[in-house]
């Protein structure tokens, strides 16, 4: 098992498609994909490059009413909570605009935090838009607003379309005149007909939900306010490294208190599982979800439900409904007059109700693993043991990715589990144009770490900032260096650490993947160790111009790039150096044949290390 061509080993572990693919296939496909990152990156940077050269509006410190405020919270606070909430408000007191991205498992407390810059912000005389994707969320939120206002003169209006045409128009001309302090909406407060007096913070809500055109006018409002984005399907770190110095990131991985993990069941439908969780959930005094996600005959599964369960008050939901008839049923609901709801996915995003503990997801097969983890993040919000029952049909041949999401959300039922199904999600399908139309697609093609580097370096190259060449750095050498099932035997927890070796750059990268293994697997194996100094390796040569390192017998060639920028001087100063055990033929891609003396690994790292020296010189 020695090692192979390393060239692009982060996509390669990727995207298994990869290896279908011919060398000059490969080759197109990354130009078109790095053609597409650039000018996601222009578009990016130049977006920000507007906000960074604008001082923003600094707000005064905490006052009375602020710490009044913020003691009339029901609730424990959680350490990540407090640490969120302090970088929000250090955000908004200094002279920068603020961009913070709070990312948090689904009932981890981001609404709070966003309630807390809303106050700060009111204070200030200056107004604030809080942008839901659905409307039954927007409902939700703007009640959660009016009763944690409700002691201070802090006038919230509600613009979606559970107001009538008339309360509406009364919001919109309040709102102009800078009668209105929040307006909390969906897609309606991006309306041409929506103007503010002052606005000064916009709060989003799962920004990825909103389309395109919306996504337009959230860029042009962000140009001069504070933004607060909240999301529950976090941004993977190596993302959020890709984009340093553009948005800042708070993260809420603490559980609130005597929260419990939600127990997942994925099995064929079976009406008597049905009737037995329903009744129950009805037993001890609790609500029950059914989703079905077909608006066609919903009334019919929700009279099939009455029929099974005679005793369970039973309605059904869908975003197809009227207005006032989704209000009144959302409305009995919540209120505990229903105890079965038949809902399609409209209840996915953002539903808070505590007294909702079971689940049963009709055709569970047929939803995304992001989705299926929104939806299943509706219930366990309270000390009581909740209960997910995700069903497909009897007598169904699953297709595989259908069964590694379900696999997956049954795998991950853990508190915080959040970070490990969006990576899980962007490994089964992608995660595609972040800023424009294509919600999948470029990240598939190449690899989700491959992306991540290209936009990283198409952001500094936009930025003025010089990057290295376009090439490619392989390695392969007749040693063992990979990670064994006697030592990783979870084939997902192996395929995130390969990739996270693959994106070893410096030596503190090596030495924190190091400390992780330790801490997590224990001590690694010869073959572990190796598979880390060649990534390490490969970073290195990488710096100084090397294309290909390449062991045949006890030699190794060291292939450089064809417009390699060393100090030349430093050529002769090598022969010298390491004598009879070193060529150097000067062809049109120059040549080093190294006869390596002592251990393998730290011979060519320590002469990698020398052509990284002699690149730096030449700078």
């Amino acid at each position: 098992r020695h090692t192979r061509c390393l060239s692009d080993w982060s996509s390669d572990v990727c995207s298994s498609d990869l290896n279908k693919l011919g060398t000059q296939e490969w080759n197109k496909t990354k130009s078109k994909v790095r053609g597409a990152v650039k000018n996601i990156a222009k578009e990016l940077v130049e977006l920000y490059a507007v906000r960074q050269e604008k001082e923003g509006y600094v707000c005064g410190p905490d006052t009375v009413w602020q710490r009044e405020f913020e003691e009339m919270f029901p609730y424990e606070e959680t350490e990540d909570q407090l640490s969120a909430i302090e970088d929000a408000k250090r955000d908004m007191e200094s002279t920068k605009i603020m961009d913070r991205l709070i990312c948090g498992d689904v009932g981890y407390g981001k609404t709070e935090v966003a309630l807390r810059a809303a106050f700060k912000e009111v204070q200030e005389s200056r107004q604030v838009a809080y942008l839901a994707p659905t409307t039954i969320l927007a409902q939700q939120i703007y009640n959660t607003f009016v009763q944690r206002m409700k002691e201070f003169p802090v006038r919230v209006e509600l613009l979606c379309r559970f107001r009538t045409p008339a309360q509406q128009k009364k919001a919109i001309e309040d709102l102009k005149k800078g009668q209105v302090d929040v307006i909390i909406g969906t897609h309606r407060v991006l309306s041409k007909d929506v103007q503010f007096k002052n606005l000064g913070l916009l709060i989003i809500d799962e920004e990825q939900r909103f389309g395109v055109a919306h996504k337009e006018k959230i860029k042009q409002l962000k140009k001069d306010v504070d933004v607060l984005t909240l999301t529950a399907t976090p941004i993977p770190r190596t993302l959020h490294m890709s984009l340093i110095g553009i948005r800042d990131m708070s993260v809420l991985e603490e559980p609130p208190m005597d929260r419990m993990p939600i127990q997942t069941y994925v099995m064929e439908y079976d009406e008597e599982t049905v009737r037995e969780a329903i009744n129950r959930e009805l037993r001890r005094g609790g609500q029950v979800y059914y989703v079905y996600n077909r608006v066609t005959d919903i009334a019919d599964v929700a009279l099939r439900i009455a029929k099974l369960v005679p005793d369970a008050r039973v309605d059904f939901a869908h975003g197809q409904m009227s207005e006032r008839e989704l209000e009144n049923v959302m409305y009995a609901f919540v209120n505990g007059d229903i105890d079965v709801l038949v809902s399609t996915t409209i209840i996915e995003t953002g539903l808070d109700i505590s007294n909702v503990n079971t689940m049963i997801i009709h055709d569970s097969d047929k939803y995304g693993l992001s989705q299926l983890y929104q939806l299943r993040g509706r219930i366990g919000r309270s000390n009581r043991t909740a209960y997910a029952f995700l069903m497909y049909r009897q007598n169904v041949m699953l297709k595989e990715t259908a069964e590694k999401r379900l696999a997956a959300i049954r795998e991950y039922t853990d508190l915080g589990s959040g970070f490990k199904i969006a990576m899980r999600d962007l490994e089964l399908r992608g995660a595609g144009n972040l800023l424009g139309a294509q919600q999948h697609g470029h990240m598939n093609a190449v690899g989700y770490d491959l992306y991540c580097k290209m936009l990283s370096e198409a952001v500094k190259e936009a930025k003025g900032i010089h990057t290295m060449e376009d090439f490619e750095t392989s390695i392969d050498l007749n040693i063992d260096a990979f990670i064994p099932d006697s030592y990783i035997s979870n084939e997902f927890q192996k395929l995130d650490i390969y990739k996270r070796i693959a994106g070893i750059e410096t030596q503190q990268d090596y030495d924190d993947m190091l400390e992780e293994l330790l801490d997590r697997f224990g001590e690694p194996g010869k073959a572990v160790l190796n598979l880390l100094a060649i990534a390490k390796l490969k970073a290195i040569a990488h710096q100084g111009y090397v294309t290909e390192i390449k062991q045949t017998g006890k030699s190794v060639r060291i292939t450089l790039y064809e417009k390699a920028k060393l100090n030349p001087e430093g050529i002769p100063l090598l022969m010298q150096k390491y004598r009879r055990s070193l060529q150097f033929k000067n062809e049109q891609e120059p040549k080093f044949i190294l006869e390596p003396q002592g251990s393998l690994i730290p011979a060519l790292t320590e002469f990698a290390e020398e052509l990284k020296n002699m690149a730096e010189e030449c700078v």
